[in-house]
Parts: structure tokens; C-alpha cells; sequence
């Protein structure tokens, strides 16, 4: 996930938020504020009946909140309602919640911490890694995330400069990395996993991160190798990228007897641990 588009933490819950450059300002994603101020089972029913009220009423604020295509639970990016630090603030106060106050003092915080972090990026590497202690992760496995970030900008970076586009292509190429290493399409991968909402990376193990990393890593040098020109020539060098981690995984699990792809996550064995133990330790076969 880029800078311009990442996970906030408030009270243990993920807000997806998306930084304007030119406005030089944060926008945040209201279902994930009013699942945080509410915990609704339904943010989404809960936001269409308050919104439909509130316009109702002619407020201003929901006239002017903006859609913004951000990372939806099933991996695909989707247009969905976004609101800045200012507007989330006026929205506030039609949530009743203990929550509002200790979320506008969050809020400010946020909006603080972006200005810092354009005068020293460095800031910006400090603060994910708190983040993910405070979800409980290992200083280990926080170093393999964060790099596995860096590879991902780094491989995003080269398709925009074939001329790919972010949304479909970006997720379909995605798709064909991850089916050629893990033998599991990104929706298989996160059902084996019991994920919804959560992103995939965050609930791999080490070893998941390494070969995610190294079939990343493989498909940009081939593609600044090879210099595609047609997303169906990117398509066949993320394949070729995903099978030298998918040949390494193979060999890897031939030698342990064990799956690396499992359905260990973070909310279950690995956070907060150095590592997990396999669950299954049948020999592997591959689809």
C-alpha cells in the first residue's frame, strides 16, 4: 500500500485513509470511522441511514464528502465515501459515542504527524513500525513487512512506468503472482487464512512474506529486463516472477514435509509470537 493510500490504527481498528498531495490533506473512509465509534455489526447500513438523514436535514457536510477508490475486504478497490480531517469532525457530532472525543484528539494527531513526515520521511518508516507492536507483532516479523512494502512500491512503481493502471490491472497482475507462488489466487488465499476485511500481508508468516517478496522482486527485474509493452506481456512476466518463488517454495516444502501456506494469521497463532508452528505437517501436494 502506498503512502498516499494507507491503514491507521485507532483503538486496535484499521482506518483506511488516502493523502491528497495537491490539497495536502488526509481523507478517511467513514464506514471504517463509524466502525470504530460504533462497533456496528453493518458500518456500511448504519452510514447510508445517517447519511440519508443528515441530507435530509440539509447538511452541508454530506453534500460535500467525496468518493475515493480505496482497498475494499475482497481485495478489488472501490469507490467508497470518504471524508477529510475537517468534515470528520462535523460528522462526529451526529454519532453519539464515548468514543468521539479520544477519536477527534486521533484525528488531529494524524493530521499532525503527515506534515512531520513530509519535512523527514524517516518518520513515516518509525511510526509503521509502532503501529504493528501495538497490533502485537514481532520486531522480526515487523522488519519483514516492511520491507516486503518497500519491494511492492518498488514493483507498482515499474508498471506504472509500462503504462498499467492501478485498480484492475494492478490487482489482476497481483492476482497472477501470488496463484503462480502460492498455488492460490489472492480470494482463495485469504479464505484458507479466514480473512475478510484484513489485509493479506499482514497475516502472512515470515516464510509467506519471504517468497511474496522474492516473486515481487523477480517480476520487476524481469519486466526492467525485458521491457514489456502490453499488459498481456506484463501478465506473462508476472507469471515467470511467481514461479521462481512458487519453485522455491516446492523445493522448501519437499525438504520441511509442511505447507507454507496455511491458515495461521494474526489473529490467531503468529501475532505476537517469533515465529508459528505448522498446523499441518501432512506433506504438501500441489494443485
Amino acid at each position: 500500500m502506498s503512502k498516499e493510500n494507507a491503514i491507521k490504527i485507532f483503538d486496535q481498528k484499521q482506518v483506511r485513509t488516502h493523502w491528497n498531495s495537491e490539497q495536502e490533506k488526509w481523507y478517511f473512509a467513514i464506514v471504517d470511522v463509524i466502525s470504530v465509534l460504533t462497533d456496528s455489526p453493518n458500518p456500511q447500513v448504519y452510514w447510508r441511514v445517517l447519511k440519508k438523514r443528515l441530507k435530509d436535514e440539509g447538511n452541508e457536510t454530506v453534500t460535500n464528502c467525496n468518493g475515493l477508490k480505496m482497498e475494499a475486504p475482497d481485495g478489488k478497490m472501490r469507490m467508497t465515501d470518504v471524508a477529510d480531517t475537517e468534515q470528520l469532525f462535523r460528522l462526529i457530532q451526529s454519532i453519539p459515542s464515548p468514543k468521539a472525543e479520544p477519536f477527534k484528539v486521533w484525528l488531529a494527531q494524524v493530521a499532525s504527524e503527515r506534515l512531520d513526515e513530509m519535512q523527514d520521511p524517516e518518520l513515516s518508516i518509525d511510526r509503521a513500525l509502532e503501529q504493528y507492536l501495538k497490533l502485537g507483532y514481532t520486531e522480526n516479523w515487523i522488519n519483514q513487512r516492511l520491507k516486503s512494502i518497500e519491494i511492492r512500491k518498488e514493483l507498482t512503481n515499474e508498471w506504472k512506468k509500462r503504462g498499467l493502471k492501478e485498480g484492475i490491472q494492478f490487482a489482476t497482475l497481483t492476482d497472477i503472482i501470488t496463484k503462480a507462488w502460492s498455488g492460490n489466487t489472492t480470494k482463495e488465499y485469504k479464505i484458507i487464512k479466514g480473512l475478510k476485511k484484513e489485509n493479506l500481508r499482514d497475516n502472512m508468516t515470515n516464510t509467506e512474506l519471504i517468497l511474496n517478496m522474492l516473486a515481487e522482486a523477480s517480476t520487476k527485474d524481469i519486466s526492467q529486463a525485458e521491457n514489456p509493452e502490453t499488459f498481456e506481456e506484463s501478465a506473462k512476466i508476472a507469471r515467470q516472477g511467481g514461479k521462481i518463488a512458487g519453485d522455491a517454495r516446492k523445493a522448501l516444502e519437499a525438504k520441511t514435509g509442511k505447507k507454507v501456506v496455511t491458515s495461521l494469521n494474526a489473529k490467531t497463532a503468529f501475532k505476537g509470537k517469533d515465529e508459528p508452528k505448522q498446523i499441518d505437517n501432512k506433506k504438501p501436494k500441489d494443485k
